[in-house]
């Protein structure tokens, strides 16, 4: 059955410096029936005031990538890498048997907003790896994925970056080999009765097919993750 995680139901961490909001379980925010779907396990939106954000901590045996919707990061790691990640850039860290690593505002001026994503990989361990790149401006992109997409994952899995026009019609049929996620980032869609809007998403099984229909511009990402005995059986 398709599931609609509504961005109202979603988990909140609030500080002085940090507004996020999380889709699975994270942190303070615990629910067992939202303990992540597939090799997805982390979606947060994140808003950093400006001059603030995470001190150095640690990582290791998942593949971490930051999509920055508005403002800049700073990214520094115990691995040698120092580096900004503007908006339409994704940044991915694969901790691997560990990493250290900060990641603070870039102005002392403008907050930044990003999504926070963490996907396990198919095969712990491994030296950590970092990669960055622009995301195209028109289009549908593949940000993510083991081969192709434009920064390599860990996992059978793929990111894919879609974007919408008012009146546009999109269908997703049946994949009796994949899970999928679908996670709106902006505009406002129609599935199967229900009105989305940004911060939304739809937990896709195999056995369904979903079409959405756009009452405004639109962008979306879909997560499409390998099918595994143990979801099998769910």
């Amino acid at each position: 059955m398709i599931k609609l995680h509504e961005k109202a139901t979603r988990g909140r961490t609030t500080t002085g410096w940090l507004n996020s909001f999380h889709t699975f379980s994270f942190g303070s925010f615990n629910d067992p029936t939202r303990m992540g779907f597939g090799n997805l396990r982390v979606l947060n939106e994140d808003t950093i005031a400006p001059g603030s954000g995470f001190a150095p901590h640690d990582h290791s045996d998942m593949d971490i990538l930051t999509f920055v919707l508005s403002g800049a990061l700073e990214h520094k790691d115990d691995q040698g890498n120092h580096s900004r990640i503007g908006k339409g850039e994704i940044q991915l860290m694969s901790a691997g048997d560990g990493v250290r690593h900060s990641e603070f505002n870039a102005s002392r001026a403008h907050p930044a907003r990003f999504l926070q994503i963490w996907l396990i990989p198919d095969v712990p361990g491994g030296q950590p790896t970092y990669a960055q790149a622009s995301v195209p401006e028109a289009g549908q992109a593949v940000l993510a994925a083991p081969k192709g997409g434009l920064v390599p994952l860990r996992s059978r899995s793929s990111i894919t970056r879609l974007l919408f026009e008012d009146g546009d019609t999109y269908a997703l049929p049946e994949n009796p080999e994949a899970l999928r996620f679908l996670h709106l980032v902006d505009g406002m869609a129609r599935a199967d009765g229900e009105n989305l809007s940004a911060g939304d998403g739809l937990q896709i099984p195999p056995s369904d097919a979903i079409g959405l229909s756009w009452i405004s511009q639109g962008e979306a990402l879909l997560f499409e993750m390998p099918l595994t005995r143990k979801d099998t059986q769910k």
